[in-house]
């Protein structure tokens, strides 16, 4: 089917084409309600317009995304000083969602030195089970991480996959987190036993992925291959269980925005400098206005906090999100010039770019706590700054 014949069974023509009837922009319409920011998604309100020009599994083997993508990568080339960790999904319904991935990253010579790619998993048990995808939990981790195991073992088995995921730092769990969740008990089935069609809590996927993750960087450690980390989404609503989960199990977070709602959790955050990457305006287009997030007050109290962007095609305005995301902050909550530097600086180390990168960018001895650990000359804070962060 030619794209003009698509357009013309949706009634569109070129002439129609424009901002407001693509519909892709949260607005106050969204604000607790998940359901209704997930329909952004899709052009024109079109799941059709989606799968064409924003999927890489389709018929044209993501002909269009992957151009999409190559601009935006030379966008940032561009820009110089800006890096970008870019999320895509891996949903668990068969094990050749791997193999298909890569071969699109592979074909469509997508890499760049400004980029690095995080695996976003969403918790979908329920609609995979109820479609009758699966039979249990088991398969969907099954087909997860099979395929890494295997490349892992043999890389010859998945060559592409081995060299795509020289690019992947992190894995991260998505979904909406105000659903209703049953709680987590110490009677719960494994996960070859879990065959019912309810969807399991945010912390049983948490354990399970966080369990074969842990056990797959251990095997590529030992064959000198890149690891994967935890990065997942917690926090931005729901239960503050699913913040206890994270601490226990993720190497970063992002948002965490209801350990607001939780001292406790919140002081051990703080004292394990678990990364924090918060999206106030995301936020404020879904859970929470923007004078009501915590990201200032987390800031002020010393948690390792970060800005960053989430869904910049539904929620920013300009070609430069992260922009957005720094200028409307330092103006809002009038953060100095050293306060920005020190949430650049916190962003490069939360960062999943290579350690000889994080030097370059934050001086050699990064990782150290206190003033040996900065590089005043590469980083514009302060040594007064950090010692006071290090020391109260």
């Amino acid at each position: 089917m030619q794209l003009n014949i698509t357009y013309f069974c949706f009634c569109l023509s070129r002439y129609d084409l424009n901002v407001d009837l693509l519909d892709v922009h949260a607005d106050k319409s969204t604000f607790h309600r998940f359901d209704k920011f997930n329909l952004k998604y899709n052009p024109c309100g079109q799941s059709r317009l989606r799968e064409i020009f924003l999927k890489q599994d389709n018929l044209i083997q993501g002909r269009f995304l992957g151009e999409l993508t190559k601009q935006v990568f030379s966008d940032l080339a561009a820009s110089k000083y800006q890096m970008a960790e870019y999320r895509i999904s891996i949903y668990g319904r068969k094990q050749s969602e791997w193999d298909q991935l890569a071969s699109w990253i592979v074909n469509n010579e997508l890499y760049s030195e400004n980029v690095v790619w995080l695996i976003q998993i969403p918790r979908l048990y329920n609609v995979y089970k109820e479609m009758g995808i699966v039979t249990s939990f088991q398969n969907i981790l099954d087909n997860i991480f099979i395929p890494l195991f295997e490349v892992t073992v043999d890389p010859d088995s998945h060559p592409q996959l081995h060299v795509f995921l020289k690019q992947v730092v992190g894995l991260d769990l998505v979904d909406d987190e105000s659903k209703p969740e049953r709680r987590p008990t110490k009677h719960m089935p494994r996960p070859d036993e879990w065959t019912n069609v309810f969807n399991p809590a945010f912390s049983y996927y948490a354990y399970y992925c966080y369990a074969n993750l842990y056990t797959l960087n251990k095997l590529r450690e030992s064959k000198g291959m890149s690891t994967i980390k935890f990065r997942p989404h917690s926090g931005e609503a729901g239960d503050i269980d699913h913040l206890a989960a994270t601490f226990l199990t993720a190497h970063n977070i992002a948002h965490g925005i209801n350990l607001r709602k939780s001292p406790v959790l919140q002081y051990l955050y703080y004292l394990a400098q678990i990364g924090l990457a918060m999206s106030p305006l995301s936020n404020n287009s879904l859970f929470l206005d923007y004078h009501r997030n915590p990201f200032p007050m987390f800031f002020l109290r010393g948690l390792n906090v970060s800005l960053s962007t989430d869904d910049p095609l539904q929620i920013h305005l300009t070609k430069e999100p992260l922009v957005e995301e720094y200028s409307i902050a330092a103006s809002v909550w009038k953060l100095s010039s050293c306060d920005l530097c020190e949430i650049a600086r916190n962003s490069v180390y939360q960062s999943g770019f290579s350690h000889a990168l994080k030097s370059h960018w934050i001086g050699k001895h990064y990782y150290k706590r206190g003033p040996d650990g900065n590089d005043i000359h590469k980083t514009n804070v302060p040594h007064i700054r950090v010692e006071f962060r290090d020391t109260v």
